[in-house]
């Protein structure tokens, strides 16, 4: 028995021709979907990028314990279960995240690897001197952006680019090893992740008429951009997946010639998806999980039911991905893992799970039956208690700080910890979940999630299920307190917050500010916030309004981005009602040259 997986970063399953677009140059897309059963209602789980990686491994939801980080010495391991049961495993990928601090632990639980470097500011190229940076729209450059205009004066190909010869080096072991037996090879690319970097052959798809600014990497906020800007972007994000989709055909060319359809199972799946306009935002992270984000694709071939061209309708999620393979290579899961083998549903659409739970650390705790949609956000502003629980003390791109470690404590083990004690360190999320209030959607009537609805009895029903999920999940008591939900007991009335959150789910649908509202000036709303800053007058004004702009993390981060740029970025710290009386009091005060003239 054999097994590939190729694994997508960022996909989003409404630009697949498969999931009904009719625009996208994606042919293999369509070829894989004749090929294998194509799954309607998969949902992912713990958010983004590495937390989805670890339940893959592990079988199991990490995001009400812990952000962004490392396996933990306790978690389960599929690749290493596979590899301790004489199962070679082997991983090619360009996710640089595999080698930062905060996925350090991963990819040593395969038998052998290959990395390819060079994706989205990688630190991959050292050039002391700054490079020429032509006009673009990323609002916020880390440097991570310089570092990735360094990068890409080395990809000046498709040759050279990192997901080409992460497949070059994938097919390469492939071929190596048709004939032997016995192993499973996990082909991930970073992409189509942004920065959406492709070539001239694949833009070629998609014939446009633009002559703005690069843009390629949106920043993560509501869309303030024209209406030309937004469509170059999509195109960009389709010109990758066009890219994309001509690797993906080059494995099933690879499995057409050695005939593996015989013994090799396929699982072609992503982590999350990509808001690229829809509900007038970019990115993910930031606004609640919509569909676009966590609603994603999967294709599985299973040569044991060769089931192919057929859809599935069944609920499954990421947590499912390790057991699947486990199973197929006849070894049983762990008593850790909740998820669950999916030969059952590739074979015939049996059911695995009434509902199933996704969201990120911090953010909005969520639970879909497949139809309603229930994302539940904190009762109070200041989205507390929130804890992470660890042996890993790494973020993304660091170590926890000391001052972040001074008041950690030493807490009793969870059930699924394998009697080890853990450090509880206090949290922090990426974004304001309580901004956006508590929502709940019914994807029959409204795919889009463009309707939120007020139902007592319907939000009941999913409270049920999204509280049943965290005590399997043996969420911790801070999360019970953030949401307002119980630990124990039964579900009442009194835990419905959908009516009570109504006025902050109306703010949030209201749309980014108009720039064109706002006067401008050398002191005013388009200025700066390192500008405003710099003036007392300036200084004072806007810390009244918004004193957050005074400390960090605003004060640097922002720092190049204008008030109006804020209020896009961040819902809930700057709201237009806001924003509007603190434009007025900037347009109230005298300007620096009018105070020279007076002089």
């Amino acid at each position: 028995m054999k097994a590939i997986m190729v694994m997508f970063d960022t996909l989003n399953r409404r630009f697949l021709p498969p999931y009904g677009n009719d625009w996208v140059h994606a042919p293999n897309f369509r070829r894989l979907a004749e090929r294998t059963a194509t799954f309607d209602t998969c949902y992912a789980g713990s958010m983004p990028c590495m937390p989805a990686r670890r339940e893959m491994h592990s079988g199991r939801h990490n995001f009400l314990h812990r952000g962004w980080g490392p396996l933990e010495p306790y978690d389960d391991s599929m690749p290493e279960i596979l590899k301790d049961n004489g199962i070679y495993t082997h991983l090619v990928t360009d996710h640089q995240h595999y080698w930062e601090d905060g996925g350090a632990t991963y990819h040593n639980r395969f038998r052998s690897y290959e990395f390819f470097r060079g994706q989205e500011g990688d630190a991959w190229k050292g050039h002391v001197a700054d490079p020429e940076i032509r006009p673009n729209l990323k609002a916020i450059r880390p440097s991570m952006f310089r570092q990735d205009v360094i990068n890409r004066q080395y990809l000046t190909g498709v040759d050279d680019h990192p997901q080409t010869r992460t497949f070059d080096a994938g097919l390469h072991f492939i071929r190596t090893n048709h004939d032997q037996d016995d192993w499973f090879c996990q082909i991930e690319t970073f992409d189509p992740h942004e920065p959406f970097y492709s070539f001239a052959q694949h833009k070629s798809h998609y014939p446009h008429d633009y002559d703005g600014p690069d843009f390629d990497w949106p920043d993560y906020k509501q869309v303030l951009e024209s209406p030309e800007q937004t469509e170059h972007l999509r195109y960009e994000y389709a010109s990758l997946l066009s890219m994309c989709d001509e690797s993906l055909g080059r494995v099933l060319d690879t499995m057409d010639d050695l005939d593996l359809w015989e013994d090799t199972m396929l699982i072609v799946c992503t982590d999350h998806g990509f808001l690229l306009g829809e509900h007038g935002w970019w990115g993910k992270n930031v606004q609640p999980w919509y569909d676009e984000t966590i609603h994603t694709p999967l294709f599985i071939w299973d040569p044991r039911s060769r089931v192919q061209g057929e859809r599935r309708a069944a609920m499954v999620q990421t947590i499912d991905f390790a057991p699947t393979l486990l199973e197929y290579f006849g070894i049983d899961r762990t008593p850790d893992m909740l998820g669950v083998p999916l030969r059952d549903v590739v074979a015939s659409d049996q059911p695995v799970r009434a509902a199933g739970l996704f969201g990120g650390f911090g953010g909005h705790v969520s639970v879909t039956d497949g139809r309603y949609v229930y994302m539940r956000a904190p009762v109070r502003a200041d989205n507390t208690p929130l804890v992470e629980h660890t042996l890993m003390p790494t973020h993304m791109r660091g170590r926890f700080t000391p001052a972040e470690l001074r008041d950690a404590e030493l807490v009793p083990p969870f059930g699924f910890t394998k009697g080890v004690p853990l450090l509880k360190v206090p949290g922090q999320a990426m974004s304001s979940p309580y901004a956006f209030g508590t929502l709940l959607f019914d994807l029959q009537s409204d795919p889009g999630q463009e309707h939120p609805l007020r139902d007592d009895e319907l939000e009941l029903t999913m409270i049920d299920h999204l509280v049943g999920l965290m005590r399997i999940n043996e969420a911790p008591a801070e999360q019970y307190e953030r949401l307002g939900l119980p630990a124990e007991g039964p579900v009442g009335r009194e835990h419905l917050l959908v009516e009570r959150q109504w006025p902050q789910v109306d703010a949030s649908l209201a749309g980014p500010p108009d720039p064109s509202e706002y006067p401008s000036g050398p002191l005013s709303a388009h200025t700066p916030l390192h500008q405003l800053l710099a003036d007392p007058d300036a200084r004072a004004v806007v810390i009244r309004h918004l004193p957050q702009a005074a400390g960090e993390p605003l004060a640097s981060i922002g720092r190049d981005l204008s008030l109006i740029q804020i209020a896009a970025f961040a819902i809930g710290l700057l709201p237009i009602p806001v924003l509007t009386s603190l434009s007025d009091d900037l347009a109230a005060l005298t300007v620096p040259a009018e105070k020279a003239d007076r002089r």
